[in-house]
């Protein structure tokens, strides 16, 4: 029960605090977070298509909590594929984007991240690729929604995210399995109260296979984020049994996590997609990799204790 307890820890100034400063941090953060710069992230793209691989790239940092702060979010992205444009990675690299980086928190932040996501998005297709809007709290979803129906109508291979673990999710999942969306099935993240989301994990990982047989039996592309050796052999038993080919659908996983199940999925050839954040506002990103899986944190408990 450890997973609300450091999510709680996320939002803490405090804890933010004490663990930046934290001697076996960095080695930890370094497992999760691909570099700080555009600079060292354009290897590990380059890496991983060498591999077979393809990317989505994530640039950290949540907490906006002024209109110029949400423009610089934008134009970070913004400079990335210009990057990946010069290098001809457009069509290995596509973006994740977290609304909340755009201003959606902030006043008549629907319309500010819109407009603030709009840019990247075209920007994006101009170089072969795509965005896709991650998942945050379900208070932020409905916007989420909102502005993935928008853009499609001008970028209809905008992707969004979806999370298993919320009541609401069936239900959205038919909705966006139609021909030509893009949806991105997760577990879930966020610390979330108990009349809107499944709270035991054999409920969450029962509600994962509910809604992945929706994606693929639907129309739409599924993709599938999970690094559990039995969801995700059932995804490839749903995929065999709605009749999809193996490039009809793809497996997404995180940087630095089952890196060897990467090659091995690609190898068999199916599109494997790895998620890779960069960034020096990683405290929340890194808060939420260690409350989703207890070995993680196992493993910056035993960093800190050798380096302190």
């Amino acid at each position: 029960m450890l997973g609300p307890v450091i999510l709680a820890a996320s939002r803490s100034d405090k804890m933010r605090r004490f663990i930046s400063a934290a001697p076996g941090t960095k080695q930890v953060v370094d497992r999760f977070i691909a570099g700080e710069t555009v600079d060292q992230v354009v290897p590990i793209v380059e890496d991983a298509a060498d591999k077979g691989l393809e990317v989505t790239l994530d640039v950290v940092g949540e907490d906006i909590t002024t209109p110029a702060q949400a423009e610089a979010a934008r134009d970070a992205y913004l400079e990335l594929i210009e990057r990946l444009k010069a290098l001809d990675l457009g069509p290995r690299a596509e973006m994740s984007v977290k609304l909340s980086m755009f201003g959606q928190a902030l006043e008549n932040g629907h319309e500010l991240a819109l407009a603030n996501v709009r840019p990247v998005v075209e920007a994006a297709a101009a170089i072969g690729t795509t965005v896709t809007l991650d998942a945050e709290d379900h208070t932020t979803l409905d916007s989420m929604f909102a502005i993935h129906e928008e853009l499609r109508k001008d970028f209809p291979q905008t992707g969004c995210v979806i999370q298993s673990y919320l009541f609401r999710t069936e239900d959205d999942a038919r909705r966006l399995a139609e021909a030509g969306s893009r949806v991105r099935i997760v577990k879930g993240a966020y610390k979330e109260p108990a009349s809107v989301a499944y709270q035991d994990k054999a409920e969450i990982d029962k509600a994962y296979v509910r809604i992945t047989r929706i994606l693929m039996e639907g129309e739409g592309y599924p993709m599938i984020g999970s690094h559990d050796p039995r969801l995700i052999a059932i995804a490839q038993e749903l995929g065999r049994r709605a009749g999809r080919k193996l490039n009809e659908y793809e497996f997404q996983m995180l940087y630095g996590i089952r890196s060897d199940e990467h090659v091995r999925l690609a190898a068999e050839g199916h599109r494997m997609r790895v998620y890779t954040a960069y960034g020096t506002d990683w405290y929340g990103y890194f808060m939420r990799r260690l409350a989703e899986k207890p070995a993680n944190l196992l493993f910056f408990g035993r960093s800190i204790l050798t380096k302190g």
